[in-house]
């Protein structure tokens, strides 16, 4: 039977591989009290970026300690990040898990244009929420890390930001070069496999402005076919089609 995976809150030492872990708050809660975990017992616990096969040491309602034994193997998240523009927080956090689910690195709320006002107002409360649906969705997943959800930015912002060796969006302006046929290129042009950035726009798309951004920062500009696709739908699609040329 596959053991349970645990995210560490606190390990020791600090750095390189930690020898003891213990998990805080709801996860101690809900291990103590619903999965009656007991000193002897043993889980998967992620510390520190390494997976290790754990065993209880100590319990209680608020704390559970584990000591650290031999590293498993664990998969890499994937070198994506994704932009995502912020729509409405429903579909937005769902976009959040299931990006999470499918391995991305990294997730950056974007401020576009078209997002709606009460929308932008209300993202910088709303990111703890989405750190902890991210939390949530990577140990369901069983990853062994847990994407970075940054906090909001403008476009503009964002873009200067961008370090990655591959930018990719998602454009309705496009309509013939499919984001497979750019990654397919590109596998001949990396030596190394490289790492990628991929923009979803809001709902009603980019502005044309915002689009020339993009052109000016050396985004190449894709679609992913004939059908107009809600944003999270949209995400979602091209992670996976990413992830299959990233991984083969």
């Amino acid at each position: 039977m596959t053991r349970r995976r645990w995210i560490a809150d606190s390990w020791s030492p600090q750095s390189g591989h930690p020898n003891h872990a213990k998990l805080t708050g709801e996860q101690a809660d809900h291990l103590a009290r619903v999965l009656r975990a007991q000193p002897g017992h043993i889980y998967d616990v992620v510390a520190n970026g390494f997976l290790h096969r754990a065993e209880v040491t100590s319990v209680s309602d608020t704390e559970v300690g584990f000591t650290l034994h031999e590293e498993l193997q664990a998969d890499a998240a994937l070198p994506i990040h994704l932009l995502l523009a912020v729509f409405k927080f429903d579909h937005f956090e769902w976009a959040i898990e299931k990006a999470t689910e499918l391995g991305v690195a990294r997730i950056t709320p974007i401020l576009a244009r078209r997002t709606e006002k009460h929308l932008t107002l209300a993202s910088a409360k709303r990111v703890e929420r989405w750190r902890r649906i991210a939390l949530e969705s990577a140990k369901q997943s069983r990853r062994t890390d847990v994407p970075e959800i940054a906090d909001p930015f403008p476009l503009s912002d964002a873009l200067a930001r961008e370090s990655a060796s591959l930018r990719i969006l998602l454009s309705e302006v496009e309509q013939s070069l499919t984001l497979a046929t750019t990654l397919n290129e590109q596998r001949t042009t990396y030596n190394v496999q490289p790492s990628l950035a991929l923009a979803i726009g809001p709902e009603g798309g980019w502005t044309l402005e915002e689009i020339s951004l993009f052109t000016q920062h050396q985004w190449t500009h894709v679609t992913l076919g004939p059908r107009i696709l809600r944003a999270e739908t949209a995400a979602i699609a091209a992670i996976a089609i990413a992830a299959a040329h990233l991984i083969s």
